[in-house]
């Protein structure tokens, strides 16, 4: 059975613009950009013995690049308190074991602020923590911190579908 959207006329993209990141359900505030999902199959090569010229190729090992957001820097310090999870000056008794990893989400918004698509990633922690970027006293720009996030695969949220525009 063909199943066809809501908006079958719909030939526009969505923009990449309008998104909201979540660590656990609550929106992250500031967040201004944000590396996407991406997931390589490592592919294995074998031959077979009855055609030596030529390899066969199957998928393998499937692996997850690293997500980095970033944000304008404000007195939210949700970044910095999960970044300590995993390194902490206080010492190694300080770091969190069990708490260390979170899933988030990333929700896409339609131009009408609709939520369009939404994605979640698991088991998540923090590789790199920027705090403070590269400070600039003839610049003008907004003084951005970063994470880097592992993460051990992500999945499109069905869940949520496509509406009928107005």
């Amino acid at each position: 059975m063909v199943q066809f959207a809501v908006n079958a006329t719909r030939i526009d993209p969505y923009k990449n613009f309008r998104f909201k990141v979540l660590f656990g359900g609550v929106v992250v505030a500031g967040v201004s950009k944000f590396s996407g999902f991406k997931r390589t199959i490592e592919p294995v090569q074998h031959r077979e013995g009855g055609a030596p010229s030529t390899k066969n190729v199957s998928p393998g090992l499937a692996s997850f690049e690293p997500i980095t957001i970033e944000r304008g820097i404000t007195h939210d310090d949700e970044f910095e308190r999960w970044a300590l999870s995993v390194y902490n000056p206080d010492g190694a008794g300080m770091v969190s074991l069990k708490n260390f990893r979170r899933d988030i989400s990333i929700e896409l918004y339609n131009l009408q602020g609709v939520k369009v698509r939404a994605w979640n990633a698991y088991r998540c922690w923090v590789s790199e923590f920027t705090a403070v970027p590269e400070l600039d006293a003839n610049g003008n720009g907004v003084a951005f911190e970063s994470i880097v996030l592992q993460n051990e695969g992500f999945t499109r949220d069905e869940a949520v579908v496509e509406t009928a525009e107005f």
